[in-house]
């Protein structure tokens, strides 16, 4: 999953993009309204995290121009304006949720993980599907009922193609999953990720879309 977070605060923002990466979360992190609007332009984030007090354009017309350009993905705003009016124009230009500052990480990674399943259409926490079982508040993973030894990368690349299943995705669309701005993408990763979980899940788990890309198998 690859999350824009929007924050002109130095301690903050590192803060916040250090606890991401550590939940497996490739996070791209920009620090004025005008380079969120650049970002967002993208089109390729599954979050967005938007601070409100922003240099050069505020964040409540960062996001208002973005759903007015049909931009779909779940914000939270991270602010500490915690008046009732603030968080009612923040919703109402369409925000998904709201954060006050100061807040603790493990209510924002929560907060995170059910924006990320309503936008999936999913209510369950857990993944489940054809057999595979994935927490992502716990990162454990099982398979038949037996658990899983994961990397960090192979939790996310499953977890991006059970989301939801059957979906296909392209080599560059998992890379751009995977991985943020600032992370080096080492030469055949994807394939070399899919070829380790094969031999855990079975070679037909991962099927390749010939000159498409790649996706789960059909639920038995």
């Amino acid at each position: 999953m690859r999350i824009l977070l929007v924050e002109d605060d130095a301690m903050i923002g590192e803060s916040v993009q250090e606890g991401l990466h550590s939940e497996n979360y490739a996070v791209d992190w920009v620090r004025d309204g005008r380079d969120a609007e650049l970002a967002l332009g993208n089109q390729v984030y599954d979050l967005v995290l938007l601070d409100l007090g922003l240099p050069k354009k505020q964040g409540l017309e960062v996001l208002a121009d973005y759903r007015k350009r049909g931009g779909v993905a779940p914000v939270l705003i991270l602010t500490a304006r915690d008046a009732t009016p603030d968080r009612v124009k923040g919703l109402d230009a369409g925000a998904d949720d709201y954060l006050v500052k100061p807040f603790d990480l493990d209510e924002l990674f929560a907060r995170v993980r059910a924006l990320l399943r309503r936008h999936a259409g999913r209510a369950q926490p857990g993944i489940s599907h054809a057999g595979l079982t994935l927490d992502p508040a716990s990162h454990e993973a099982s398979f038949q009922g037996q658990l899983l030894t994961l990397s960090a990368r192979e939790f996310a690349l499953l977890q991006a193609l059970l989301d939801p299943p059957g979906r296909v995705l392209s080599l560059a669309q998992l890379e751009e999953k995977l991985y943020g701005w600032n992370e080096e993408i080492e030469s055949n990763a994807v394939e070399v990720y899919i070829h380790r979980l094969r031999k855990k899940l079975g070679a037909d788990f991962i099927r390749n879309v010939r000159g498409v890309g790649y996706k789960v198998t059909s639920a038995a």
